[in-house]
């Protein structure tokens, strides 16, 4: 049976805290998901956010980030007594802010907890917590900056342990317990939206950050040099997006270490994922074919080559460890036959996204037909539709209104239009970013790839008003 799924970031979602959290406006957003006959939340990363808080340069794959924590259900817990409100309606996220307005509650609340059982079991059973919360407090102390700049006794401490850490105790037992509160609220919203008949999809990055936990505790796992960072660096060459290619600065993965010890570090990553969705999406899957390795000297992505990837040995070990999980992998791009050939042999949904099919500049896409597959309007990188179609030439405009006319796509919002075209697709899901449904213009948009800063991953709703307006023909549409 072909389903429905909506892309929209925890983060966006409407709350009086500036940012979307694990409070009473997911549960409600679960709920009118349910009305409109969704049975797919794609979400994106919820680790902690790093560089230009991006969701795709976490501190860690494992970790979460505070600012999700709802402090209404902290409150409910007895850990707060009374909270004011930050920008209840605003329409874009001040990350800076959010982060200074929360930090005070959730000191309280930790002040306010007592360890318990179920504490206790979750310190025990995810190693990476302890370890995340000294990076973190020693991060802090050191002005935010990259772990291989830290004084040498601090940057050794992943190894030896002999850097004296007593001192921080306090600020190492505050990082667990965020951890502990993110880790349970989100597992209760996930266990809410299940028994909605509702999955989570997750999002998980191909690489990693160099400054998070991930490489400075698995530093053998990655290209570094002697100083401890990075000799050969990650991204794509030139594209439809950027003149110069993306140059995204992640390490590249040391594969010949990384199959001697039979690709832990991606069987461990990958289990914890499926531990936290039900359906696990890829990002930039081609890298497992073939990765574009670029020299770190290079400030362009402009110089690099391809290097062919293990990545028939690399599932053949990791897919029976992980019970079956759904994956999605994010197969988009100039792509040579043999990505499509490895997705198709895991038997992986691909990607399509329609508003690449209209743009006549656009081989980003693969333009067959599937049943085994997602289709998008659009993504967290592309513009809304509205967007899109108000920056296109008239003569693609009148292109566009006239293939949809002749299929029977007369909607008076663009964005319905290529709605209503994507959900009769044969494509097993469909996917709708909250921003289409709603027919907003560039505003909308989340991200622009090879772009940092402001206004990338700040938008966000102000309230679900014009939302549940569309749910009952978003229903009848979907059924």
């Amino acid at each position: 049976m072909r389903k429905a799924g909506m892309l929209m970031p925890v983060g966006s979602l409407p709350s009086k805290y500036g940012v979307g959290d694990f409070g009473s406006n997911a549960y409600e957003f679960i709920d009118l998901l349910e009305q409109a006959h969704f049975t797919i939340w794609q979400i994106l990363p919820l680790n902690p956010l790093g560089y230009g808080n991006s969701p795709y340069q976490p501190y860690s794959s494992y970790a979460g980030d505070e600012i999700y924590i709802s402090l209404d259900e902290l409150k409910k817990e007895g850990l707060l007594k009374k909270t004011e409100s930050f920008n209840p309606k605003a329409k874009t996220i001040d990350y800076e802010g959010v982060r200074k307005f929360k930090e005070k509650y959730l000191h309280e609340a930790f002040n306010n907890f007592k360890k318990d059982s179920d504490y206790e079991k979750f310190i025990k059973e995810n190693e990476w917590v302890y370890k995340y919360a000294v990076f973190l407090t020693l991060k802090k102390k050191n002005d935010l900056i990259c772990w291989n700049e830290w004084p040498k006794e601090q940057r050794e401490w992943i190894k030896d342990q002999k850097f004296d850490i007593s001192a921080y105790e306090e600020d190492i037992e505050y990082e667990m317990f965020v951890q502990y509160k993110f880790y349970s609220q989100w597992m209760s919203l996930k266990e809410y939206a299940n028994a909605k008949n509702i999955k989570i999809m997750g999002d998980i990055p191909f690489y990693v950050g160099i400054d998070s936990l991930d490489v400075w505790d698995n530093q053998e796992c990655f290209l570094l040099g002697a100083d401890s960072k990075p000799t050969f660096i990650a991204g794509v060459p030139p594209d439809y997006f950027s003149a110069t290619g993306q140059r995204w600065g992640n390490p590249i993965y040391d594969w010949d270490y990384l199959k001697k010890t039979k690709y832990d570090f991606w069987v461990k990553r990958l289990s914890y994922c499926a531990k936290m969705f039900d359906i696990i999406r890829i990002d930039h899957f081609r890298a497992f074919d073939t990765y574009w390795k670029i020299p770190s000297t290079c400030p362009t992505a402009v110089d690099g080559e391809w290097i062919e990837a293990p990545g028939y040995d690399l599932f053949d070990t990791v897919l029976p460890k992980l019970k079956g999980t759904e994956i999605v992998v994010e197969d988009l791009g100039d792509l040579r036959p043999e990505v499509l050939e490895l997705r198709d042999h895991y038997e992986f949904k691909g990607m399509k996204v329609v508003q690449f099919t209209f743009d006549p500049k656009e081989n980003n896409n693969n333009f067959d037909d599937r049943e085994n597959m997602v289709i998008y309007t659009g993504t967290h990188d592309n513009d809304t539709i509205r967007g899109w179609y108000a920056s296109q030439k008239e003569s693609v405009r009148k292109n566009t209104r006239k293939t949809l006319a002749k299929l029977g796509y007369e909607d008076k919002d663009i964005s319905w239009r290529f709605i209503r075209y994507t959900l009769d697709s044969i494509a097993n899901l469909a996917v709708i970013p909250m921003q289409d449904i709603l027919n907003l213009s560039t505003v909308g948009r989340i991200n622009v790839p090879g772009t940092l800063g402001s206004p990338n991953w700040e938008w966000k709703l102000d309230s679900f008003k014009k939302f549940k307006e569309k749910v009952p023909a978003l229903a009848e549409l979907i059924k």
